[in-house]
């Protein structure tokens, strides 16, 4: 039989759970499929590539830093890349496609697996960066009432806000962004944490009226008990870490490349035992 060969690019990447999920994906299904960590010079990341496609390897998981190289050394892209402008899979065939499953893991995990449904909601999307673009059209796709994006930069969040609304398809929802100073007057059904504030157990500039009681609180941390999530817990707020994402996102890429979609509750278990502080895979 032979044995397909996969990893994860990223820096640092020591700490991904990418090849434990991944190989529960495999036994699953009886495949055999070798999946490594790969950590990448900084400035090394497309020399990374070309070495790993040499060397026979199928494809790749993307990480911090390198989501945005990823989508620029890709010859062919899909919608979810192109939205995001970000990618997080990379498939080697004749040429280098790139694919962004972090939009769907997040919106499978909110919705099927926390059966909360987005549909209607007033959502709070914190940050601007990477993590939250890779994110911003599936959410925008499961149609809520209104959209606010909210970073410290508050001129990222405009811009994101602002190329958003001008999509016809997102005509009919209310999409705007400012900074965090200016969260004071509206609570929300929904608010996800896409800043990497967690990782420094750093407590966000916000304000406590956006906390709203029985509605969901969502980190894309997973493995710690956060500053946000403390504060969404202590107003009465459902909270949940980025775990569900993590795996959902791991599936819909080993779907990608193997054409058979995996069972993840188990996984999931499997790898709470494990808890370990990321944003990524």
């Amino acid at each position: 039989m032979i044995t397909h060969r996969y990893a994860v690019i990223g820096n640092p990447v020591a700490h991904s759970k990418s090849p434990l999920i991944h190989a529960a994906f495999a036994k699953q299904f009886n495949l055999e499929v070798r999946y490594e960590r790969v950590l990448a010079p900084l400035d090394g990341f497309s020399a990374t590539v070309t070495r790993l496609i040499a060397q026979g390897y199928k494809g790749v998981n993307v990480t911090v830093p390198f989501k945005f190289e990823a989508f620029n050394l890709a010859t062919q892209h899909s919608n979810s890349a192109l939205n995001a402008e970000a990618a997080n899979t990379l498939t080697f065939a004749h040429e280098i496609y790139a694919e962004n499953t972090d939009g769907i893991g997040i919106v499978r995990d909110i919705q099927e697996n926390l059966n909360v449904k987005l549909a209607g909601k007033k959502i709070l999307l914190l940050g601007a960066g990477g993590a939250a673009q890779g994110v911003l059209h599936p959410i925008l796709e499961a149609h809520p009432r209104l959209l606010v994006i909210a970073n410290r930069n508050a001129n990222k969040a405009f811009a994101m806000a602002e190329k958003a609304q001008s999509q016809p398809v997102f005509s009919h929802i209310s999409i705007t962004g400012q900074g965090f100073e200016n969260l004071e007057t509206q609570a929300f059904d929904m608010i996800i944490n896409a800043t990497s504030a967690g990782l420094s157990d750093s407590a966000l500039p916000i304000s406590h009226a956006i906390f709203s009681k029985g509605g969901l609180a969502y980190d894309m941390m997973y493995g710690r008990e956060t500053p946000f999530m403390k504060e969404a817990r202590a107003h009465n707020m459902i909270v949940a870490d980025g775990l569900g994402m993590l795996v959902e996102q791991a599936a819909e890429a080993f779907y990608i490349w193997h054409g058979v979609r995996p069972e993840t509750r188990s996984v999931m278990n499997m790898i709470k035992q494990l808890p370990s502080p990321s944003l990524e895979q």
